[in-house]
């Protein structure tokens, strides 16, 4: 309930209700199948930290996820619960000495990570899998189609002390792959009682006159107004032309996709997650995993390719109990071919006005391993940046580094006064996210 609390949550769905219940009352492997955004993450977390023994310090559990984004954010939510279980994302982009450093440092007893770099630390002895009894694999039905059967195969055979299996999806499995061994498996299915599309979610067309949509886009942002939208395309070189154009324009926006290096990446959500700016430009990379509080728009400028790449994007607006929009472009020659869609069509008015954000993200080279705190940066930004607390929005500290949301106008005058100088002795960068 502590655990609860802190996240803001008031009590438990009836799939998380369930699901703790069958993680943590049996003994059985567990399969959860419930759409997007019903807080899958923490039907299996909080069971889990409670099976932990906070005595022992090895790795006791594995959260297998199919990418970096999802490590991280998985990661992020147990440390909010502040439950006294050590955790650590491990996945590709750094270097796994780089790593292994951090594991001994840290000690974790739950590893989040994607299934090559779990392997690597495996196999070379960073992880002891002699203590390892819980798996969980988030996202499964994605980790397949992503071609990691290999991994999680051998991954899996490499688990001697083994005992439970929760596995978890947001589309209908077919078929629960052999090499995942589930034994007596119960099997959590919601997703018959839920629409493909919420009911939460208005659904509108928008008609674009040309088949470049770029104008009607714009168009379209400017109607929504303040309101944070997340564009989904489907290549990402057309991510990149969008966001270059909706920049011309004046809009404060983040691309996202998966040719992006990790920083470029971590920048773009940051920036969208703290409001610094109010369009995420992405391929449907963005679509799973990404849990985007108060997201109130989800846009398709180009249609989704199938109905589940459709049920994936929507589910990233009106989680949990909250409403949202969803509109699709649909240029002269298109129509809307997901069945099931009801559309109703929505009309544009002529608005000049740019919705720009209060906030904008700055970076700063230090982080938890460097001894800095939330409370040091902010008393940095404040003593020495010469900015007052209304001035600073969300900060959030990692490892190595740190994001502070900082009030747009005052930015320029913070960076001068902090220029060459220390935080808590020590030299650090100091910028902003573009």
């Amino acid at each position: 309930m502590k655990g609860l609390e802190k996240l803001g949550i008031a009590e438990l769905n009836s799939m998380q209700q369930e699901a703790y219940d069958a993680i943590l009352r049996t003994q059985n492997d567990v399969l959860i199948l419930s759409p997007t955004g019903s807080g899958k993450t923490l039907a299996y977390l909080l069971p889990l930290v409670e099976l932990i023994d906070a005595n022992n310090d090895n790795v006791q559990a594995l959260v297998v996820v199919p990418g970096r984004e999802l490590s991280l954010q998985s990661d992020r939510v147990l440390r909010q619960m502040g439950c006294g279980v050590r955790s650590q994302a491990c996945y590709g982009g750094r270097t796994a000495m780089e790593e292994h450093k951090v594991l001994k440092q840290n000690r974790p007893q739950i590893v989040f990570g994607t299934p090559g770099r779990i392997n690597d630390h495996l196999e070379k002895g960073n992880i002891d899998a002699n203590n390892i009894k819980y798996l969980v694999i988030d996202e499964f039905d994605k980790c397949l189609e992503m071609g990691f059967q290999n991994e999680m195969s051998k991954l899996i055979a490499t688990l001697p002390a083994l005992r439970r299996r929760v596995l978890l999806s947001a589309t209908e499995a077919e078929q629960i792959p052999r090499f995942v061994e589930m034994k007596k498996t119960q099997r959590l299915d919601y997703l018959d009682d839920e629409q493909e599309v919420s009911e939460r979610v208005e659904v509108y067309e928008v008609k674009s006159p040309q088949k470049d949509k770029l104008d009607t886009l714009s168009l379209l942002l400017k109607n929504i107004g303040e309101q944070q939208s997340v564009v989904f395309l489907n290549y990402r070189d057309s991510v990149e032309r969008v966001d270059q154009y909706l920049r011309q324009q004046g809009f404060v926006t983040s691309a996202f996709h998966g040719g992006l290096d990790q920083r470029q990446r971590e920048d773009a959500l940051y920036k969208f997650s703290n409001g610094s700016s109010t369009v995420l430009v992405s391929t449907d990379l963005a679509s799973r995993g990404l849990d985007i509080p108060n997201l109130e728009n989800v846009i398709h400028y180009h249609l989704p390719v199938n109905e589940e790449a459709l049920i994936h994007r929507v589910g990233r607006t009106a989680r949990w109990q909250a409403s949202g929009r969803t509109f699709f472009i649909v240029g002269p020659e298109e129509k809307i071919m997901v069945e099931g869609i009801d559309a109703e069509p929505f009309e544009l008015n002529a608005v000049s006005v740019l919705p720009k954000p209060i906030m904008g993200t700055i970076y700063i080279g230090k982080g938890k391993k460097d001894k800095i705190s939330k409370g040091d940066i902010a008393g940095f930004l404040c003593k020495v940046g010469g900015l007052s607390s209304q001035d600073i929005g969300r900060i959030d500290v990692t490892d190595r580094y740190a994001y502070v949301a900082v009030r747009r106008e005052v930015i320029n005058s913070m960076l001068k006064n902090v220029s060459g100088q220390k935080i808590k002795g020590l030299k650090t960068v100091v910028e902003p996210v573009r």
